[in-house]
């Protein structure tokens, strides 16, 4: 009896056992400045931070904050890999745009490879505000957990 308790055991441990999952987000800027004159790119961040040193607590009773200067948030080892701008000078240029969707296929494709999920999809666009602004950005943030 003894022995088919601790078989049991053995079978149903890696079923309840809890395995901490690690993400990774990984990000692509692209250009939605007129005649191409933006910069689109693909940002990989090369090292790891931890959020608790850049962050400091609010109280009403005590205002305590991080003594950490900015710029040490700063990431210096990345990985940026060149867009193309989905304008140029005549317009919008569909074959910009599929160029970077098979470069951002090519990138999801390599982190499945590599073991990594892609779990998560999120964007956002800031676009031309009108009449001389001439700015704007569409910004995709893929998450992957492993």
């Amino acid at each position: 009896m003894k022995n088919i308790a601790l078989l049991a055991m053995l079978l149903l441990a890696p079923a309840l056992a809890v395995q901490a999952q690690t993400y990774k987000v990984i990000t692509s800027v692209e250009s939605i400045v007129p005649n191409g004159l933006g910069r689109s790119r693909i940002i990989n961040a090369m090292e790891e931070k931890d959020y608790q040193e850049f962050t400091s607590v609010q109280t009403e009773e005590d205002n305590t904050r991080n003594k950490s200067d900015r710029g040490e948030i700063r990431v210096k080892n990345f990985e940026e890999t060149k867009l193309l701008n989905f304008f140029n000078l005549t317009g919008i240029r569909f074959q910009n745009i599929a160029a970077n969707d098979a470069l951002l296929s090519s990138m999801i494709n390599d982190m499945v490879a590599n073991g990594w999920e892609l779990a998560f999809v999120t964007s956002a666009v800031e676009s031309d505000g009108g009449k001389g602004d001439g700015q704007g950005i569409f910004i995709t943030r893929y998450i992957f957990r492993k």
